[in-house]
């Protein structure tokens, strides 16, 4: 599986800048003036991890294959949105299909790009858009509920419904309904204000390392768990530059990762995601996987042939698999193991699927 995220957020704060810089294209027209996106620019990028160079090297691999992360720059939203104001509906629909929402923050001045606001406030920015998103939801959930469409609903989708509705009406906290109910069945419910969220503070270049007044008012309001300092414009001009000039370039401005590598692991924690390999002579290859997914489970992510007819799972813990140099010695070392269909692949686990044709 790979995971699709949604860049969101007010017109010209930085989302298509940001959208071409993580997949490294100019897909996504960046321009200075409102819903400069009208329809979403879809980039898919392989995730990078440097385990699967090691596990190559061993097995003497012919190819590396990256696991993949897509990223939909979606149009600007404005207040209004589920009413149709701006592009309105249109793109609210489109956040629908993505598994995780990038919000998309303003965090700097310039005079030179056009604010739909009188002036920079991050809090005052995110709570329209999470506003126009749960409006959405109760335009939403008020429709599935009549009459006629509650037949088509199971018992527990009717239950969130029902329950999102009376928190929505009373000014509850809707995020406590994730330890209510199955993550299972709120995906399927499709509702944007449930969905995972990474709040994206966009800063100028002087603010990259510490940080500024505005990131520091955002922080203080919605925390820093799943809050991150990135720079739009800067991660464009390090795409642009080879491999030692961009190490240097960030050592000199105090960047450790880059904003792609800071999306990609937020993107897998809260989305509970863990990776395995499978490594041999042909290839190596990073497959995702939730956590908690039992062999089976991953083995069909490869085919579904292979879930079916499982039958056991080699399985070598990917520091032992570097140890010992790879499958023969591991399994000679006793470090290979046979694994049945109720084991829970662990991040990391290199894996050989025996099943039944």
């Amino acid at each position: 599986m790979s995971f699709k995220c949604g860049i969101v957020g007010l017109p010209n704060v930085g989302k298509s800048t940001l959208f071409n810089a993580l997949t490294n294209s100019s897909k996504a027209q960046a321009g200075n003036f409102p819903f400069c996106t009208i329809d979403p620019n879809v980039g898919v990028v392989p995730v990078p991890d440097n385990r699967l160079k090691n596990l190559a090297k061993i097995s003497n691999s012919k190819k590396i294959i990256n696991t993949n992360i897509s990223f939909v720059d979606i149009a600007g939203l404005v207040k209004g949105a589920s009413k149709g104001e701006g592009l309105g509906n249109k793109f609210l629909s489109h956040i629908r299909e993505v598994d995780a929402i990038i919000h998309m923050i303003r965090c700097f001045d310039s005079d030179d790009i056009q604010n739909v606001n009188p002036n920079v406030d991050p809090v005052r920015d995110l709570e329209i858009i999470e506003t126009e998103m749960m409006l959405a939801d109760l335009e939403s959930i008020q429709k599935r509920l009549e009459k006629n469409n509650k037949k088509i609903l199971e018992d527990e989708q009717l239950k969130i419904l029902e329950t999102t509705l009376d928190y929505i009406n009373n000014d509850k906290d809707i995020l406590i309904l994730k330890s209510e109910f199955e993550k299972k069945q709120i995906n399927q419910c499709g509702l944007l204000s449930l969905k995972p969220k990474i709040f994206v503070c966009n800063v100028d270049e002087q603010s990259i390392k510490n940080g500024n007044l505005y990131t520091k008012k955002f922080i203080s309001k919605f925390g820093q768990e799943n809050s991150l300092i990135i720079s739009a414009d800067i991660e464009n001009q390090i795409n642009e530059l080879d491999f030692n000039e961009k190490k240097n370039y960030m050592e000199m401005i105090g960047l450790k990762e880059t904003g792609l590598n800071m999306l990609i692991q937020k993107g897998y924690q809260i989305l509970e995601l863990d990776t395995y390999f499978t490594s041999g002579p042909e290839e190596t290859r990073a497959w995702t996987i939730p956590k908690n997914c039992t062999a089976p489970k991953a083995a069909g992510e490869i085919h579904t042939d292979f879930e079916k007819g499982f039958i056991r799972a080699e399985t070598i813990s990917y520091d032992d698999f570097i140890a010992n140099d790879g499958w023969v010695n591991s399994k000679t070392n006793g470090k290979m193991r046979l694994e049945g269909k109720d084991y829970i692949v662990k991040d990391g686990d290199v894996l050989n699927f025996r099943f039944n044709t």
